[in-house]
């Protein structure tokens, strides 16, 4: 006798909800689900900080110094960079907390500049751990992928995502951000950074947002802004539209200014 096939309710069903079929309700569950617990923590808008998965931690940092030893890699220029990675990493705590303390200073019904992250390592794990540290709610919004990425320990369980589709989560990283910080970083970092500046320049964000890209010194041999508006690629105003700076303590200055200015 054949066995029967357990029947199940359509959005019970494990097979046809990993369907291609089911992909539309896929992706509007990745719409749903963060907006619902936005709404249940009454979280308006937020500080997104963007950066490599690869920086390391200050408990990372030895080992990774022990493999750059023992890859013959390790001389002065790169103990040098090594010393400036460790930095990037303990200025976007230090970021973040203060952020986070002057976000927990407003008066305001609504949760008002939540520090929000990409929810993996590196700079996204400094973020969400400078919101910890300050006893502040803070946001992950991390991306299945093969390698590399898993969500770090200091966000907010609540508020703690996790995304198939980068579309989704590009949605939901930009859709409540009223400034971002872009620390040091690769690919991705590059990727973010540039569809946001276009967004901006065409005006598909019409929103005023503060953007700091923060280590001069990495950003000024990745970058060069200045060559793409003497190539005539961008107009030389196109450069105003990011600020740079070396020093947590001048980008939460610039950056409480002008949220202040905009949105209080």
């Amino acid at each position: 006798m054949a066995r029967k096939r357990a029947v199940f309710k359509a959005y019970n069903d494990p097979d046809f909800m990993s369907s291609f079929e089911a992909r539309p309700l896929r992706i509007l569950a990745e719409y749903l689900m963060p907006l619902a617990q936005f709404e249940k923590f009454r979280i308006k808008d937020t500080i997104v900080f963007f950066g490599s998965a690869r920086l390391p931690a200050p408990h990372q940092a030895k080992a990774e110094r022990a493999r750059l030893q023992a890859a013959g890699k390790w001389n002065d220029l790169e103990a040098a960079r090594f010393h400036l990675r460790l930095r990037y990493y303990k200025d976007a705590v230090r970021l973040a907390y203060k952020l986070t303390q002057w976000s927990k200073s407003l008066p305001a019904e609504a949760r008002r500049f939540i520090i929000c992250s990409g929810g993996g390592p590196g700079i996204m794990e400094a973020a969400n751990r400078g919101a910890s540290y300050a006893r502040g709610l803070s946001i992950g919004m991390n991306i299945s992928l093969p390698f590399e990425q898993h969500p770090n320990p200091y966000i907010t369980q609540s508020l703690n995502f996790e995304f198939h589709y980068f579309f989704m989560r590009k949605f939901w990283l930009m859709n409540l951000a009223k400034a971002l910080v872009i620390f040091p970083g690769g690919y991705g970092t590059l990727d973010e950074l540039f569809e946001i500046l276009t967004l901006v320049q065409t005006h598909k964000i019409q929103k005023r947002l503060p953007i700091v890209i923060f280590g001069k010194e990495y950003w000024d041999q990745v970058i060069d802004f200045e060559a793409m508006a003497v190539w005539h690629m961008i107009q030389p105003e196109d450069i105003a539209l990011v600020h740079f700076s070396d020093d947590p303590q001048e980008a939460f200055e610039y950056l409480t200014k002008n949220l202040t200015e905009l949105y209080l």
